[in-house]
């Protein structure tokens, strides 16, 4: 029976999979930073998997994904489809985009894989989504035959559109940064970050030294994330409620974009360890805060992909396909 090798290559974590047929052999998580480059963590895969000849193998890249040669955003790699085949020996090495891989991945979820915030009126149709992790991801999916041909997109990078004044005054500290200010420089790992300095600087919180130590000392974000939650920093949830509100009016612009009657996933990797929070009303509540156009996203289903591995699911999905 053939052999597939997948992989979902994001800024922060490789996921890596190997299955015969439809079968999982081995599965394992890598922290990405600590590789030079792709085909290392490949080898080191394979050769603990004592894997045989591989059929096919598809990798899910964060970033634009155009030819055989693919420059990451988030990590200073190279991926070359080429030399990953000649090297470990694949007939067929595909890249894709992380947000069509989790498209793709999609089909593969089961119920419980879901919270649905809205289950609004589904209809046969378009699909989309979308997701914060070490970036902001963006895909759609249109119906295929029987099937769905997801679309990557870099919608990650449209320009922030504030909606307050406390947002208004995100933005022009960002724009001393970077210039121009994306979606993704707040909604993501880095962009939760970059609210609890807006706050810190601009004197509207200020954090303990136990939450200092906390973010200096192991993954920011997820301390951030953690203080909001389950401790009693003022500031870390100041963050994330206004993380939450930007990230649920995102979701809602590209909902009027696209109009997708099939649904709206939220996936990505913040996505799941935070769904209680996005389950309490303001993500849903800024999604439908559209004025005129409210009735009609009220009719979109909108869902949490609590699956983080829907990327390679879906890169898994692809390489079996033989596309």
């Amino acid at each position: 029976m053939n052999l597939y090798l997948s992989a979902d290559i994001g800024g922060t974590r490789t996921r890596l999979s190997l299955a015969r047929g439809d079968t999982v052999v081995l599965e394992k998580s890598f922290p990405s930073a600590a590789y030079a480059g792709l085909d290392e963590i490949v080898a080191e895969f394979l050769h603990e998997a004592g894997a045989g000849e591989i059929s096919s193998a598809c990798f899910a890249l964060a970033g634009p994904v155009e030819g055989r040669l693919v420059h990451l955003t988030n990590l200073p790699w190279e991926v070359d489809a080429d030399a990953l085949a000649s090297r470990f020996s694949i007939p067929r090495v595909a890249l894709i985009n992380d947000f069509q891989a989790a498209g793709h991945g999609i089909a593969a979820l089961h119920v419980d894989d879901l919270l649905t915030l809205q289950a609004g009126q589904p209809e046969p149709g378009s699909r989309l989504v979308l997701g914060a992790g070490t970036g902001l991801g963006v895909a759609w999916l249109t119906p295929a035959h029987s099937d769905y041909k997801v679309h990557p997109s870099e919608g990650g990078h449209i320009d922030f559109a504030p909606a307050d004044d406390t947002q208004y005054a995100l933005l022009r500290y960002l724009q001393q940064r970077h210039g121009h200010v994306s979606y993704e420089r707040i909604v993501s790992g880095p962009g939760l970050v970059a609210i609890f300095e807006f706050l810190r600087d601009s004197g509207r919180e200020q954090p303990s030294p136990q939450l200092l130590a906390a973010m200096a000392t192991g993954d920011a974000a997820a301390a951030l994330t953690q203080a909001a939650e389950h401790g009693g920093e003022p500031i870390a949830r100041h963050t994330l409620a206004l993380f939450i509100a930007i990230y649920g009016a995102f979701a809602g612009n590209l909902a009027l974009a696209a109009l997708p009657r099939g649904g709206i996933y939220v996936a990505g990797g913040i996505a799941a360890k935070i769904a209680s929070a996005l389950q309490q009303g303001d993500f849903l509540r800024n999604f439908l805060d559209k004025g005129r156009f409210k009735g009609l996203l009220q009719t979109l289903p909108l869902h949490i992909v609590l699956n983080e591995q829907v990327g390679l699911l879906g890169a898994a999905v692809y390489a079996r396909k033989g596309e």
